[in-house]
């Protein structure tokens, strides 16, 4: 409720600058019937009420506040009326234009003031030395108030650099986030390119050889519908796992890890149980990696034994071989299918997705035909974390 009153307050300009002149109007009313300043009760509330009244519009209107206030005064200097308590607007207009965004406008209302104290100053004479005395008082007056404007110009402009700093730096977050959701989408568009490929690809294969042995081999037809029945629940697990992470308020569980190297004898297996022969051979002994290096090892093989399913045609053989050196690890998966004859639909990104994936560990490959048929694909990939 408070936080309200106190909203709606500061919306009020015009209130919140009539309250601030109250004090002024206090100081006023002493003189009323007092025949202390030379004039009648009618001209001095006049001559208050005109210095007084433009005060509710001084931060609305801080430049053509301060000049009718000032030219008041000068009138009043003119007609020889003696000061009144409400000339102190004229400090007021001065602090509230000083205060405001332009220096140079500021720096010319003191110059205006100043110039105001010099000509009260001569024309009110009160001695010698109390008119020296009464000069130096009102120069310190108006510089102490055209200070404090500045003061308060300085401290309103360093609130609005952190707001805007604060707000730049939100904006940066979440561009920050915006970014990272569109590299998690684009590394889940390659798994899923990756997983959707592979096993369909076996599917696809099992299915073929079961259409040939139904008649002939019904057990062999049927061990040919088991696989593509394993296949399918496994991409679909898979499925699921990569796309829950774009759930948001999900409270379901944990996903299962991603695969890495100890799982290319599964996938191996499961490649053979589809008809073709693979062999894989690891040499050396296996170096301590990241996950996110694993990853990107088995999803090399899985893609090149899946362009091999694909593209490879009949009777095709494939070989992997993982090497261990003291820095990398250096996959070579080779097929002895149909290399540069094999047909391309150009819908593929599985070996722009290897170059990508390698190269975000500083790593290189090489994929295409080999010379004596076939096809190859060897990726280097540095183990060290500081590669």
């Amino acid at each position: 409720m408070v936080g309200k009153v106190w909203e709606w307050w500061r919306g009020k300009k015009w209130l919140v600058d009539a309250f601030f002149i109250s004090p002024l109007l206090v100081i006023a009313l002493p003189g009323l019937g007092s025949s202390g300043y030379g004039i009648g009760t009618g001209l001095y509330l006049l001559v208050n009420g005109a210095l007084l009244a433009p005060l509710v519009l001084r931060r609305t209107f801080p430049l053509t506040v301060f000049a009718l206030v000032a030219l008041i005064s000068f009138l009043q200097w003119l007609g020889g009326i003696e000061p009144v308590p409400s000339n102190m607007a004229v400090l007021m207009g001065l602090y509230t234009v000083t205060a405001g965004p332009s220096f140079r406008w500021g720096l010319a209302a003191a110059l205006v003031t100043e110039f105001g104290a010099v000509l009260a100053t001569i024309r009110y004479p009160v001695g010698a030395d109390a008119q020296k005395y009464t000069f130096a008082m009102l120069t310190a007056v108006v510089a102490g108030v055209w200070i404090l404007g500045l003061h308060m110009r300085t401290r309103r402009a360093y609130l609005r650099s952190l707001e805007e700093r604060a707000e730049r730096l939100e904006r940066e977050r979440d561009n920050e986030v915006a970014m990272a959701m569109a590299a998690e989408r684009a590394r889940i568009a390659r798994e899923l390119h990756d997983v959707v490929a592979h096993n369909v690809s076996v599917i696809v294969v099992q299915a073929d050889g079961a259409s040939y042995a139904i008649d002939s081999d019904v057990a062999r037809a049927r061990q040919a519908l088991e696989a593509i029945s394993s296949t399918g629940r496994q991409a679909l697990a898979e499925m699921r796992r990569l796309l829950g992470v774009l759930r948001e308020n999900d409270d379901a569980g944990v996903y299962a890890p991603q695969p890495g190297v100890g799982q290319l004898d599964d996938l191996v297996e499961q490649v053979r149980a589809s008809g073709l022969p693979v062999t894989f051979e690891v040499d050396g002994p296996p170096a301590a990696m990241s996950e996110g290096r694993q990853l990107t090892v088995f999803r090399i093989v899985q893609e090149a034994l899946t362009n091999t399913l694909k593209h490879g045609g009949r009777n095709v053989t494939a070989a992997v071989r993982l090497r261990y050196t003291e820095d990398a690890v250096e996959i070579t998966i080779v097929d002895d299918g149909r290399g540069a004859a094999a047909s391309d639909d150009g819908r593929g990104h599985g070996l722009v997705g290897m170059r990508e994936r390698v190269g975000v560990y500083g790593g290189r490959v090489r994929a295409e035909p080999r010379a004596g048929g076939g096809f190859e694909v060897v990726a280097r990939i540095p183990t060290g974390e500081a590669a």
